[in-house]
């Protein structure tokens, strides 16, 4: 036995890049390659939220993300620097 909504949750439609109404489609000059690039990123989305054009559970979502990010970014770092240390 399937479940319909599992299956419907796996194909990608347009609607995949909206949430709450809001299209979220990223930026042509999105940087998140660096630490920097992420926290200009996370400020947006914050102004965001502060005027209302993203609703705040949205915003939270899309923090968390970049958080995220932030955290592999900080581990690829770490690792690159280890690496250069024992070679």
């Amino acid at each position: 036995m399937t479940d319909k909504g599992l299956l419907n949750s796996t194909v990608n439609t347009p609607q995949d890049h909206v949430l709450s109404g809001v299209s979220l489609l990223p930026s042509p000059h999105l940087n998140l390659n660096n630490l920097d690039g992420i926290r200009r990123e996370m400020a947006k989305v914050y102004k965001d939220m502060r005027r209302g054009s993203i609703p705040s559970q949205d915003g939270t979502r899309l923090v968390y993300v970049l958080g995220e990010l932030r955290k592999v970014f900080e581990a690829c770092e770490l690792e690159k620097r280890i690496e250069a240390l024992e070679g």
